[in-house]
């Protein structure tokens, strides 16, 4: 899709009554498509909250609990739609709080401005009250940052053209976050020129100023779509390893187009789930180091591997040198720096990979086509002897992997959106829920940042409040932003969360039991003094630490819990049912790993199946 630049072509401008600085970053939000915020207050950025405060028919102001829960909302705004993502926090430590969140966009090329309320010029660099450089405590992970200053605070001429410079600034920052490779742009914003008045007239739509930013659409040539087509025509093995890219540029109706054309099996990536149906037989699902048995072995045996939206992360290839080693590389990623870093590409095109393929849709002919039956039957014959598969504890217990499966009955026919934590259940979540759709699954994937799950479901149902939308989260990561169950409360936002609960950092104690001699190093997350904090004891799970229902229902949460597998289809179901938020403590053993799993650093020989 073309980019666009926030505001219309058609110039505005004000000659009411003197607005501060706050009053005309707000309303520049307003006129770049700004219309939610989660925005916790402070010393720093009062101003603009009474700003936010005058304009709020035209933006909606949510206070979350914690700023970084306010930037996992955003993200769960610009996730799921086209949107960029806005949060904000004042000087100090309420800058600091969002610098995970932050990172964690920067991660996932996620579109998001944060702004930050910044002490007054005249005592920054003095280690005034609450204040924090944020600007280059957050210079390697935004995508650009700003500081709107005055050329010297004193001289009123200045400030004047510091407060002129606030549209422009603000619009900048929209087009940058989202054209290109999306990602995270900072807004610094001192409180001296948030308080000081504009005399006269503003520009509401300035030109840009960003002479060395070229984000124009970079399409491939029509002898780069040749080369493309040749490759895949002399093919016998090829696949189709797809990740973020294809959904951040809404390719995944035409990536789908092209894939059942071709009838080359798709791999996806953990931020590609959902880019192409996962209930469809050709798709392998996840590959990597939790991927399937099947998608590792394809990728390992192609002769052609066709690399869309993706950056050959160490979590997908392991060993760089062993991965893909008997195929030819074609690598389309909008970002230019991303061709070459980690794989060598044989034909490197750099271009947004939903123009690349609506030209191979346009020139893909019949004789174009890969002859590729045996390697399709190749396929279905791993994905029948290694499918995605778990051995039940007891008759009673309920895993981890069911517990999702029975979900993914119950919602797989509504507009589900489903958000994650960071651990074990995030991986047999993408696992064990198939993703139809691009969009609808939320992860924090390359940061891999505990406590995610929760504020981006908050973030998702504010922007899609007719949907379905579920935190599938672990103990260990649902505590880690707990207090947005307040927020849910308080703004009625009537997200779920199934709570797989084993008392455990589950990740870290699989790593303890397979290269550790099950040495328990902390990962226990009841008191110290029970002996599963040393790795003993009979493996059950008596009295559990938080009691999640009460810490639920004391911030007027409902809230119930199950542990008799029998018990969980009804238990899941009036969750559903319930019209506002829910948190379901779903108690699971800690015994039970992910799999398939190939060690860090190793190679498909090295996958662990049981």
């Amino acid at each position: 899709m073309p980019a666009v630049e926030p505001q219309s072509a058609a110039k505005s401008k004000s000659t009411t009554k003197p607005m501060t600085g706050a009053d005309i970053l707000v309303e520049a939000l307003v006129r770049n498509g700004g219309d939610t915020i989660f925005a916790y207050p402070g010393g720093a950025s009062m101003p603009l909250h009474q700003a936010l405060l005058r304009r709020k028919d035209g933006i909606r102001t949510i206070l979350p609990r914690h700023e970084q829960g306010g930037g996992f909302a955003a993200q769960g705004v610009s996730r799921t739609t086209n949107k960029v993502g806005l949060c904000m926090a004042t000087s100090g430590p309420g800058a600091t709080n969002l610098v995970t969140a932050i990172a964690d966009a920067k991660m996932d090329s996620v579109p998001m401005v944060a702004i930050t309320g910044q002490v007054q010029q005249k005592v920054i660099g003095t280690d005034a009250f609450q204040e924090t450089p944020i600007v280059e405590i957050c210079r390697a992970i935004t995508k650009h940052y700003y500081m709107i200053t005055a050329r010297d605070w004193r001289e009123a001429d200045d400030v004047q053209q510091a407060l002129r410079d606030i549209p422009r600034i603000v619009k900048e920052a929209f087009f940058i976050a989202k054209t290109g490779r999306p990602g995270p742009v900072l807004i610094d914003f001192p409180k001296n020129i948030q308080t000081a008045a504009l005399e006269g007239d503003i520009d509401w739509d300035p030109p840009m100023n960003l002479p060395s930013y070229h984000p124009e659409r970079k399409k491939a040539a029509p002898e780069q779509i040749k080369q493309v087509l040749a490759a895949i025509k002399h093919s016998r093995r090829p696949v189709l390893y797809v990740g973020g890219g294809v959904i951040n540029s809404d390719a995944a109706d035409e990536l789908t187009k092209f894939a059942k054309k071709t009838r080359i099996p798709v791999a996806m990536t953990v931020m590609g789930l959902g880019a192409f149906p996962g209930e469809d037989p050709q798709s392998l699902h996840m590959l990597g180091m939790h991927g399937t048995v099947y998608a590792n072995y394809a990728v390992n045996e192609a002769d052609l591997l066709l690399a869309f939206g993706v950056r050959f992360d160490d979590r997908v290839t392991g060993k760089l040198e062993e991965f893909a080693k008997h195929g030819k590389i074609v690598h389309v990623d909008i970002d230019g720096s991303e061709i070459h870093k980690n794989k060598e590409a044989h034909i490197p095109i750099v271009a947004n990979v939903y123009d690349v393929l609506v030209s191979l849709n346009a020139t893909l002919t019949d004789a174009d086509l890969p002859q590729i039956d045996e390697w399709v039957k190749q396929c279905a014959d791993w994905k029948a002897k290694y499918p995605l598969t778990y051995k039940e504890q007891s008759p009673h217990l309920i895993n981890q992997q069911y517990a999702i499966e029975e979900l993914w009955r119950q919602t797989k026919d509504r507009d589900t959106y489903i958000t994650v934590g960071v651990g074990q259940h995030q991986m047999w979540a993408a696992q064990y829920y198939k993703f139809n759709q691009p969009k609808r699954w939320l992860s924090s994937s390359g940061l891999g940042t505990m406590g995610f799950g929760l504020p981006a479901a908050m973030g998702v149902q504010v922007a899609h409040p007719d949907s379905l939308v579920i935190d599938i989260d672990g103990d260990g990561s649902f505590l880690m932003n707990v207090q947005e169950l307040a927020t849910l409360h308080c703004e009625n936002l009537p997200v779920k969360v199934v709570l797989l609960n084993n008392q455990h950092l589950g990740m870290v104690v699989q790593w303890e039991d397979r290269f550790m001699d099950g040495s328990r190093a902390h990962t226990y997350l009841g008191p110290i003094d029970r002996p599963e904090a040393l790795g003993q004891g009979d493996g059950t799970i008596g009295e559990t630490y938080p009691n999640f229902t009460q810490l639920a229902q004391g911030f007027g949460v409902k809230a119930s819990q199950v542990r008799d597998k029998a018990k969980l289809p009804a238990a899941i179901a009036e969750m559903l049912a319930h019209p506002g938020p829910y948190v379901l403590d779903v108690i699971c053993p800690y015994q039970e790993h992910v799999l398939p799993m190939i060690p860090g650093g190793g190679t498909v020989r090295d996958i662990i199946i049981e």
